[in-house]
């Protein structure tokens, strides 16, 4: 289980590309509204959340020769006016991998992250609950770069929902918004 998590961190942190958005800035009150963002159904993960535009979707498979599987995994990108790029990966584990061993799974998840890159900082990780299931918060700054997000491990598959961006284009209220739009489907 602790590889597993970790190369999923390494698959979202090598295949997130950035793109380009448009952004329909809306004031109500004078707080800015996120009404242009728009609902995602993923129906592989059953999920849904919301991004600022349609995602770019690249779907893998990854031969785990040693363990006598394959790992699936779906990774969605949507940028928000090229200053801040709001992620989706969902990896689907054998079904032996499963929420009894998420404690771990998590933490290896954040180790792995964190190992990437020397210059990776630890600035939060915190245990959380999302929708019953086991969750990580997590704040990773390098070198002016923000990355922050949110592992769940619900049955046998790792929601990983992040966002990245210059600490000088980070907005709390997006993050805020987006993490808290996720929704597990039944």
């Amino acid at each position: 289980m602790k590889g597993l998590i970790a190369i999923a961190a390494s698959i979202l942190l090598t295949s997130a590309p950035a793109g380009s958005a448009t952004y329909d800035v809306q004031f109500v009150n004078g707080t800015e509204a996120l009404s242009q963002w728009k609902d995602f159904h993923s129906v592989g993960g059953k999920c849904t959340i919301s991004l600022p535009e349609n995602p770019e979707h690249v779907r893998q498979l990854l031969p785990m020769p040693e363990e006598g599987y394959n790992l699936q995994y779906d990774v969605y990108v949507s940028a928000f006016e090229k200053k801040a790029v709001y992620m989706m990966l969902i990896a689907q584990y054998p079904p032996h991998v499963n929420e009894e061993y998420a404690d771990q799974g998590l933490e290896s998840f954040l180790n792995g992250i964190l190992s990437q890159n020397p210059k990776n900082k630890l600035i939060f990780a915190d245990i959380t609950e999302v929708q019953g299931h086991k969750a990580l918060d997590f704040f990773i700054e390098t070198s002016g770069v923000f990355f922050k997000g949110r592992a769940v491990m619900a049955e046998n598959n790792l929601y990983l929902l992040a966002m990245e961006c210059e600490s000088g284009n980070y907005v709390d209220h997006h993050y805020s918004f987006f993490i808290n739009s996720f929704k597990l489907l039944k």
